[in-house]
């Protein structure tokens, strides 16, 4: 294993000649290599650290869906976490309380939602320093990031998009539509459809860095370098995230800050304080839309308060048989639906029919 201070200084010396390449057709393949270069250095940095500070830790999921409170040292995840699932997360006005992943649950429109307080990522976390790959590594898998952000230091958050950028995960971004079909009788690269801003020969360069030399490529959206570098090595996550706006009752002009978040960022951004409890209704009630879950029942539905089923928005017929037991998917005809999904009470669907909010299914079998 290479030493870790060599490749860091290795990834300096490639940052610099990055940084003072000027962007131009006659340097597109340059820029390319550079690149490429640099997303094998990095990884190369994280086995490294990976190797130093051992596995870390890693929660697993449960629940209807699981978020992550993310935040710098002191931001005041802790005090989050404990208004929002009644936890008892240990707080302290210094850094580093937090030196493990601390989980909840929180209790919203009857889903169960397991809400992770992350330990504080610091600058150059992407980069081993301060565990941060490895609690990075646990943000891959969750369905939303709730960034707590201290409404006195705004800037955390461009800090913190800037260390997950860094290790492929990007926040409220739509993952960019590329098709890569290797192909051993195709001519080299073929790019029959190219509608992002990266010339041939750079995509070229990046394919061939990852040991495609022959294939046909399709890219429908706008991306850059190091969005295709991502996808080709399939460390790309594309998570949706809002912020909690933290300590509000230490600032009476948190308004601003809101304003300048949503303006800056296009978060979505809520007023809160842990340790008050200011916002924190809101802040469940966003955190439940964001997650684009919804609530479906089956019937019969005698009791008054019947259990609802948690899916995600945009759930079919088939998928919730599926959700249930598959010998219900095997076994499923139709179903029936009363419901804001259909326009006629008891109406006939199939399998594809999508479900809405407050659906009622009956199945049908075979």
């Amino acid at each position: 294993m290479q030493d870790k201070e060599k490749l860091e200084s290795k990834l300096e010396e490639l940052q610099e000649e990055y940084s003072k390449t000027k962007d131009n057709k006659a340097t597109n393949k340059h820029l390319g290599a550079l690149r490429s270069k640099i997303a094998a250095v990095k990884k190369d940095i994280i086995k490294a650290g990976k190797k130093k500070h051992g596995r870390g830790f890693f929660v697993k999921k449960y629940g209807d869906a699981t978020v992550a409170l993310v935040g710098f040292p002191s931001a005041g995840k802790s005090t989050i976490l404990n208004a929002l699932a009644n936890s008892k997360s240990k707080t302290g006005y210094y850094a580093f309380t937090t030196t493990t992943i601390i989980p909840g649950t929180m209790l919203y429109n009857d889903a169960h939602i397991q809400v992770l307080d992350m330990p504080g990522i610091i600058e150059n976390a992407h980069e081993g320093y301060g565990g941060g790959v490895a609690v990075i590594a646990q943000m891959k898998v969750v369905d939303l990031l709730v960034f707590v952000i201290d409404v006195n230091s705004i800037d955390q958050l461009g800090m913190l998009l800037k260390e997950l950028n860094a290790l492929q995960i990007f926040v409220n971004k739509k993952r960019p539509s590329v098709q890569i079909m290797p192909d051993e009788t195709s001519p080299g690269i073929v790019i029959d459809v190219n509608k992002s801003d990266l010339g041939a020969d750079e995509i070229k360069m990046i394919l061939n860095s990852f040991g495609v030399y022959n294939a046909n490529v399709r890219i429908w959206d706008n991306l850059d370098g190091n969005d295709l570098i991502g996808i080709i090595s399939g460390k790309s996550s594309y998570i949706p995230g809002i912020v909690a706006l933290n300590k509000v009752d230490t600032n009476k002009n948190f308004e601003k800050a809101k304003a300048d978040i949503e303006s800056r960022y296009g978060f979505a951004t809520v007023p809160t304080s842990g340790l008050n409890g200011t916002g924190i209704e809101a802040l469940k009630r966003s955190i439940y839309e964001n997650l684009s879950i919804m609530r479906v029942y089956l019937k019969p539905r005698a009791k008054e308060n019947p259990e609802p089923i948690i899916v995600k928005s945009g759930c079919t017929v088939g998928l919730l048989a599926r959700k249930l037991h598959t010998e219900i998917l095997n076994d499923l005809k139709c179903a029936y639906i009363n419901g804001p999904s259909v326009k006629f009470r008891n109406q006939r669907v199939g399998v594809n029919h999508i479900l809405a909010e407050g659906d009622t299914i009956t199945f049908i079998k075979e």
